[in-house]
């Protein structure tokens, strides 16, 4: 079966995935967090970003006790120089989203160091999502 929107040799922005499932999006385990505000917020720098940042969401990504997760994945010209997606884990504030963005918009993994804020809330993938990397 073929994907129509993976196409080969087809470069990919910087995308982010957003966790917003069982924890993460979860007003009862982070009360004080606009899970939505977050979400559109990011999805309204995507869109202003003329195509080189993506956003997307998943219902699990598996660090349930780092809630809210989002991973950094690279961008096509990134991999190639050998990133790998960043995880990022207790995303719960403006201030985190902003390291986020600040980030991809210098290039995100691979090709802009991270701020030393969000440095610190880099978390290990699951061991699945490790495997499925290799």
């Amino acid at each position: 079966m073929t994907r129509g929107w993976i196409r080969p040799g087809a470069t990919r922005p910087c995308s982010l995935v957003v966790c917003r499932g069982c924890c993460c999006g979860d007003p009862r385990k982070n009360p004080g967090t606009d899970h939505a505000g977050q979400l559109e917020r990011l999805r309204q720098a995507a869109a202003a970003s003329g195509g080189r940042l993506a956003v997307r969401t998943s219902d699990c990504l598996g660090p349930c006790g780092q809630a809210n997760v989002v991973v950094v994945q690279p961008s096509t010209e990134a991999r190639r120089r050998g990133a790998r997606a960043a995880w990022i884990g207790w995303a719960l504030d403006d201030d985190c989203l902003d390291d986020i963005l600040a980030w991809v918009e210098a290039g995100g993994p691979g090709l802009a160091e991270p701020p030393a804020t969000l440095a610190l809330q880099m978390i290990d993938p699951p061991a699945d999502a490790r495997r499925r990397a290799r």
